[in-house]
């Protein structure tokens, strides 16, 4: 991993180029108040009235007024063309979690390419916020306080298996893929327990960020 740019005791928002709302920005930084940005999304950034205290990337979308406003010590340029600027920004910062807004609503490849890093990521505590959901990597072992009725979806990234507690369709002696079964619109009956072998992607409502932070994490 490459050395930090950032580095925090709490946690960081990261903030991408794609759709961003002032509900986005206000909810990110509720829970994570240092902002970073990746490459152009200093500019979403500073459209809400917020400035990061970095921005890392190639720069291939960072704007001219962008670069002016912006302290020459917040602008980190990553030449290297072999990972996204979402990987840049991971790799660079240390913090306990990361909530990362902009990074989906408007080009489709590179939400994907988001979240197939969150894969590669296994280590790190990633949240992407979207338009109605949170997305996070299922740890092996997932305690989730949910009320009664509350979505939960499962994708997988790869083979994937595993069980569960606490939900009206169990996952147990089920066989998931990305070109097979997933596990959409799934609902709570009570406390949520999985234990997951394999790469999956768990989306929840985006209200149930709290809930997504309190469980432990364990990698």
């Amino acid at each position: 991993m490459a050395a930090a740019v950032v580095s925090s005791a709490g946690g960081v928002t990261l903030i991408g180029g794609g759709a961003v709302t002032p509900e986005d920005m206000s909810q990110a930084l509720a829970v994570a108040p240092v902002l970073v940005a990746a490459d152009g999304g200093a500019d979403a950034a500073l459209k809400l009235g917020q400035r990061p205290t970095a921005v890392i990337g190639d720069f291939d979308s960072l704007s001219q007024e962008a670069r002016a406003i912006l302290p020459p010590e917040t602008l980190h340029h990553v030449a290297e063309q072999d990972s996204t600027d979402f990987q840049k920004c991971l790799s660079r910062i240390d913090a306990p979690f990361v909530i990362a807004i902009g990074f989906s609503g408007l080009r489709l490849d590179h939400t994907l390419a988001a979240l197939n890093v969150m894969t590669r990521f296994p280590a790190r505590r990633v949240i992407l916020i979207a338009a109605e959901d949170i997305i996070f990597l299922c740890p092996p072992r997932l305690c989730l306080d949910l009320p009664p009725g509350s979505r939960l979806s499962l994708f997988p990234m790869g083979s994937s298996r595993g069980t569960s507690q606490g939900l009206e369709w169990p996952i147990d002696g089920l066989e998931f893929a990305p070109d097979g079964r997933s596990g959409t619109s799934n609902r709570v009956t009570g406390p949520v327990q999985l234990t997951m072998q394999g790469r999956m992607l768990v989306l929840l409502p985006r209200d149930m960020l709290g809930a997504a932070l309190a469980t432990p994490l364990e990698r």
